[in-house]
Formats: structure tokens, sequence, C-alpha cells
């Protein structure tokens, strides 16, 4: 990822989901990640879109990274049912710790 390509994460929730959007400078569409709220320990990853004008761009990476920090923070685990963030949980060993099954 370009360091001149600056994506802005945000995070919006309700009482039962949420979800991440990354916005790229100059890119329409946003990509995102989205989660259901199993518990106040619990959030599920359920899917993850990243817009083909930002493939290449580690834009869904920073998206997991961001999932990732957040449960650290709040002290909570990530079931991986997307495919995509499931793939990230495996090449990040380091992650074991938020993530369940």
């Amino acid at each position: 990822m370009s360091t001149t390509t600056p994506v802005h994460i945000t995070r919006e929730t309700t009482e039962t989901k949420g979800q991440y959007i990354a916005r790229v400078d100059g890119i329409a569409e946003p990509a995102e990640l989205t989660f259901s709220i199993a518990s106040e320990k619990l959030v599920i990853a359920d899917h993850t879109d990243v817009p083909d004008s930002m493939r290449g761009m580690g834009v869904g990476l920073q998206l997991v990274e961001r999932l990732v920090a957040d449960a650290r923070e709040g002290n909570y685990k990530i079931l991986p049912l997307c495919p995509f963030v499931n793939a990230q949980r495996k090449k990040h060993p380091e992650w074991a710790d938020v993530f369940q099954g």
C-alpha cells in the first residue's frame, strides 16, 4: 500500500450488528467488513467486500487489522465466518489471542 493513498476506516455499530467502512481518497465506493455482535465477549466476522478499484492496496487487510485491534482493546473474541477474515487469521498467528474457532 502506498503511503500516498491514505485509508480512512470508520466503525459503525448497532446493538446486534456492526461494520467497518474503509474509504480511499478519490475512490467513490467504500470497502467494508461486517460483523454480528453475539455477546459482550464475541463478535462474528460475517463478510468483507473490497471493490475492484481498491484491489491490491491492502485495504482488506487493514480492515481486519482494525477488527483485531478493537477486539484486543474491547477484550472480546472474533469468530471468523468470513472466508477472507479466516484466511488472514491463518496468515497472522500473532492474532491467535483474539480469534475463536
